[in-house]
């Protein structure tokens, strides 16, 4: 399955490197009543989807499995956009952005949040984040729930999940790291759930099913999105960190993510998939080879050498890695694509 590298008729040099962009919140910040939430101003997508037309050509998923599966080799300075979490900010804002320069981004929804209306805790979490100011008192808030529940859950010290958890990333402070990875995945799920909920009907004070409708796309979005070509694929169904699941689990939950997808019109020959968190396991790699999954990406940060990559671990780069500005110079990802 390599791309073939060599030198076609027109004289359009052929490559086998994709650069792969991600994005998750994209918001209109002068609305918003989320000010403080991490995300990407409409106006700069918009900048940064010029810039990428002029340094880059923007392919969509069908056309990168097409190159794969008839070994073309993909034209020089290729990328496409992912867009994961499956927000309405994707159908408001960046929708009519990519329909007026024909481009076909890509969507991973996590199928849990249009089918139950239920807000995921990875949500929770960030939107409690973004409205208290003062992270001290959530990890306060923690220490007394970690000695509140020691002995039912048989739970250690907080001294001791604070030195595994709590490592700082290029976009988070340690603190930041330590209460989302212990609210998303190092607790017991049925005491993650009980903290995350609690913390968030204090911190919002707003329904959950409330909530849910204004923060994530519906069914007819994203069936009108499909109709208007662009690819959806699996982010799972509860948005679980897939390699702490066991065979098992992860096979329930990717069939639960495949049969939204079905029921949606996606085109089931050419399905792709995003690890959730960028949370890939062997387990998982072989589970999506054997439903035939034809690409799969996670959050390393790299372009992609579709020759010699993995297809099943394409890595991406962040929105925040290339300018915000269609006026800006080619930085360092331009030069490694």
């Amino acid at each position: 399955m390599a791309i073939k590298i060599d030198q076609i008729d027109t004289g359009v040099v052929m490559s086998s490197k994709l650069t792969v962009l991600m994005y998750h919140y994209i918001r209109d910040f002068q609305k918003t009543d989320y000010p403080r939430i991490k995300g990407l101003d409409v106006r700069d997508f918009h900048e940064q989807v010029l810039y990428l037309k002029k340094h880059y050509n923007i392919l969509s998923i069908e056309e990168i499995i097409y190159s794969i599966e008839n070994n073309v080799a993909l034209p020089q300075k290729a990328a496409i956009l992912t867009f994961d979490d499956g927000y309405a900010d994707h159908y408001d804002y960046a929708l009519p952005i990519l329909d007026k320069y024909n481009i076909k981004g890509s969507f991973y929804i996590p199928a849990k949040t249009i089918e139950e209306k239920k807000v995921l805790d990875v949500n929770k979490i960030h939107f409690i984040l973004a409205i208290q100011t003062n992270i001290s008192e959530i990890i306060i808030y923690l220490q007394e729930k970690l000695l509140e529940f020691k002995d039912k859950y048989n739970l250690k010290s907080f001294e001791y999940y604070y030195s595994k958890l709590a490592i700082a990333n290029r976009f988070d402070h340690k603190d930041i790291i330590f209460i989302k990875r212990l609210l998303q995945v190092e607790l017991d799920e049925a005491l993650r759930n009980h903290i995350v909920d609690e913390l968030f009907t204090k911190t919002l004070r707003r329904p959950e099913d409330a909530f849910s409708q204004e923060l994530y796309l519906t069914k007819n979005q994203i069936t009108e999105m499909v109709s208007a070509g662009m690819h959806i694929g699996s982010h799972g169904y509860e948005h679980y960190w897939w390699n702490h699941l066991t065979k098992e689990e992860l096979k329930v939950d990717l069939n639960k993510s495949l049969g939204f997808l079905d029921s949606i019109g996606v085109n089931m020959k050419n399905w792709t998939a995003c690890y959730p968190y960028g949370s890939y396991s062997e387990d998982a790699i072989k589970i999506l080879k054997e439903k035939n999954c034809k690409l799969a990406f996670t959050t390393k940060v790299a372009v992609a050498n579709l020759q010699s990559d993995n297809l099943l671990l394409i890595p991406r780069l962040d929105t925040n890695d290339l300018p915000k500005d269609s006026r800006a110079e080619k930085n360092k990802w331009y030069f490694k694509g």
